[in-house]
């Protein structure tokens, strides 16, 4: 277990604290010893495919500001393929968008000026509109401040983009430290079994101490179940949600407060009430 959940020993005679001090979910005996939840962030804790039409949408609509000869979309329709063949973390989506358009959509126009309307009005997107779902905001505070679960995150990316949402979401401050796994950072990426076997076993827990949340049956759900994780298919409006799979998960839930029930029922962790209606 993390080192703050060990609990201290007592000269002899001295009055035994430990029960003041250990998580009360530990004193039912029909709970199994669930320590740590850990959750995907891309369409998990926030919107990614929703943030990301709107962003591009916007750096398209820049780049049209600045002179570029297209309507938005034709250009979103190009930039879509340059990002379905080039990744997501290819960092020249716009420069092969002008290469892929008539020549006559440039003319004159400086390209370099171009993307960087583009880029300007993704980033500023980003300012203003990236932010944590209404629904992954309440669980992550009410069981940051409600139970001693260990919290972090399992995300797939480079390290700096990954790091950027961490911290631009603010959600570092509900996750412990160590609990942070890029898959750029650690060196094993989605969908191998080994990055979850990995968290696990850095956090010095058994795999079957640790709950994973995240959206993706065969990224999050199929690889965390196969080591012996909890797992908990988030099902909201991003592009995994509506996708079926062999792979039944541990739980489903379609809104993020609803996990605080399955903790209270399941593994008698009380963390507060589940959302009205559920």
């Amino acid at each position: 277990f993390p080192a703050r959940l060990l609990l201290p020993s007592f000269p002899p005679g001295a009055p035994d604290r430990r029960l003041a001090r250990t998580p009360a979910f530990w004193h039912t005996p029909r709970v199994s010893r669930l320590c740590a939840i850990l959750f995907d962030i891309d369409d998990t804790l926030y919107s990614t495919t929703a943030f990301a039409e709107r962003a591009r949408r916007n750096a398209v609509r820049a780049m049209i500001e600045m002179g570029l000869d297209v309507d938005v979309e034709t250009a979103l329709r190009e930039l879509s393929e340059v990002i379905a063949e080039f990744s997501t973390n290819y960092d020249r989506h716009y420069d092969k968008l002008l290469l892929r358009l008539p020549r006559r959509a440039l003319g004159s126009l400086n390209p370099a000026l171009v993307v960087a309307a583009g880029v300007i009005a993704y980033h500023e997107t980003k300012f203003r509109q990236l932010t944590l779902l209404p629904d992954a905001e309440e669980i992550l505070r009410t069981l940051s401040e409600r139970t001693d679960l260990v919290l972090g995150v399992v995300t797939e990316g480079l390290t700096i983009k990954q790091a950027e949402k961490i911290v631009r979401l603010r959600i570092h401050r509900y996750l412990d430290p160590h609990a942070i796994f890029i898959s750029d950072q650690v060196g094993i990426s989605k969908p191998n079994p080994k990055l979850y076997r990995h968290a696990a076993e850095t956090l010095e827990l058994p795999p079957s101490a640790v709950m994973m949340v995240g959206d993706n049956p065969e990224k999050d759900i199929e690889p965390a179940r196969s080591v012996g994780m909890v797992t908990v298919r988030y099902r909201g409006t991003g592009k995994h949600a509506a996708a079926e799979s062999p792979i039944v998960p541990d739980h489903t839930v379609t809104d993020h407060r609803e996990i605080l029930a399955i903790l209270r029922e399941e593994y008698g962790i009380a963390a507060g009430a589940p959302p009205s209606g559920s």
